[in-house]
């Protein structure tokens, strides 16, 4: 029976009059929404600044010619590690989960990447030399085996594990201890503390021509950086001198004299040198450049402690300014080189003498000490491959100077006679962009 039936007039009048409200509603929302999707549609087409909300603005074409160049990414860590072998994992049902229709044919909806690092047990390998008794001599003959590729002379390390113990010395500045613990834990493998220490010796043993190699390459560059530091030694004090190029690293360790100087660079080094004003480097009769930075630091420092000194500050402010100048002014032929470096040494001499005759002035003594080096300051004027700083010195003795602060020093002159021949090692390596851990497997390998 149709419910409308047992309706009079009346009820069925009211009835028509509800739903023509609810059309007339429905139709003024109906247009309500086709306004605003309109209105972002137009929006989604348009882009800018108010556009769909997490939608960038499409950017309006560029002429080629006006377009700039993108800059390559300094790393992709995304991109090399789609270089590395991937295991691909497939999750598909295999039955509908709402009738239980059989599934197929489906495609990839979404991918995820999972990266792991599973602690792995050493490797051990049992290497057995069978005798066998000739039938017919009766001779007994053993194979021999070169296992050069897998191990120095008799040792039981592997090349692979010597390398990684001593990049994670090197490279990582890990304690003994750290290295020893991070073997037991990931890897199963129990060391003694002598035998990690020992494996740096040996691979120092295996690289001395190597480090002389470098040091050759120091000796026959145009500019040497120059740098020293404290090393003890079993408790005693000495030093360890730095002697670095843009591409090569080379450490001695000894006393605080000239003769050091002497004994890294040779008696036919004829470059610039470029060190602070430490009087070790004076006897040099070759160029030097004396650091500017070192310099800079300390006008900067004497400020600090005279913060009220008007002329001070403008003193210190016209030394900056002339350096700052020099620094940034090009000059083609060596002839104009030559004519600006005279007027740069004139133009700071006009600025130093006045301070070094006040005995009233704070600069009084650095006024002095530029006065006498005054020759020393704008090498890298007529010298266009030279550094106005020192600071490539600095920073090779950084890794050493971590170091220093962890262990304090070497126990004996073997271990520091190791750790000098290791940080040129490794320090080359750093500069010549090579992997450490390969380029030491490359060494052993070849010994």
């Amino acid at each position: 029976m149709d419910p409308y039936d047992a309706l009079d007039r009346d009820q069925l009048l009211a009835v028509v009059r509800a739903q023509a409200t609810s059309l007339a509603e429905l139709t003024a929302t109906q247009k309500r929404l086709e306004a605003r999707i309109q209105e972002l549609e137009h929006r989604q087409e348009k882009g800018g600044p108010r556009g769909m909300p997490g939608l960038k603005p499409t950017p309006a074409p560029e002429h080629p010619a006006t377009m700039k160049p993108r800059t390559p990414r300094t790393q992709g860590f995304a991109r090399l590690r789609a270089l590395l072998p991937t295991q691909t994992v497939d999750h598909a049902l295999d039955r509908c989960p709402q009738c239980g229709t059989t599934l197929g044919g489906g495609s990839v909806k979404r991918t995820r990447e999972v990266i792991e690092l599973a602690p792995t047990p050493v490797q051990i390998s049992a290497h057995r030399f069978i005798e066998w008794i000739c039938p017919l001599c009766r001779r007994r003959v053993t194979p021999s085996v070169d296992l050069g590729g897998q191990v120095v002379g008799q040792q039981r390390l592997g090349l692979g594990l010597v390398s990684r113990i001593v990049t994670l010395r090197e490279v990582g500045r890990l304690p003994v201890r750290i290295i020893q613990w991070y073997l037991r834990t990931f890897h199963e493998l129990h060391l003694s503390v002598g035998t990690i220490t020992s494996l740096s010796q040996r691979v120092a043993r295996a690289a001395e021509a190597d480090v002389t190699a470098i040091r050759d390459q120091i000796r026959a560059s145009p500019a040497v950086h120059a740098d020293e530091t404290g090393w003890r030694t079993d408790g005693r004090n000495g030093y360890v001198w730095t002697f670095s190029t843009p591409h090569a690293r080379y450490f001695l360790h000894g006393r605080r004299t000239k003769d050091m100087v002497d004994t890294a660079l040779g008696p036919d080094f004829d470059g610039v040198l470029l060190s602070d004003f430490y009087a070790a480097y004076t006897h040099y009769p070759g160029l030097k450049q004396r650091c500017w930075a070192h310099l800079l630091r300390e006008i900067h420092d004497l400020r600090q402690v005279f913060p009220d000194d008007g002329a001070l500050g403008t003193w210190a402010e016209a030394v900056h300014a002339l350096f700052v100048e020099a620094r940034d002014t090009l000059y083609p032929t060596p002839e104009q080189r030559a004519l600006a470096a005279g007027r740069y040494r004139q133009r700071l001499l006009d600025l130093v003498r006045p301070v070094a005759a006040d005995p009233t002035a704070p600069a009084r003594q650095l006024g002095a000490r530029l006065e006498r080096f005054i020759g020393d300051l704008f090498v890298f004027v007529t010298e266009p491959g030279v550094a106005p700083t020192n600071n490539l010195a600095e920073r090779s003795l950084r890794p050493l100077v971590t170091r220093r602060k962890i262990s304090g020093g070497s126990r004996s002159a073997a271990g520091t006679q190791a750790t000098m021949v290791l940080a040129s090692l490794f320090g080359t390596w750093q500069l010549q962009d090579q992997n450490p851990y390969t380029a030491c497997r490359h060494l052993l390998s070849h010994v």
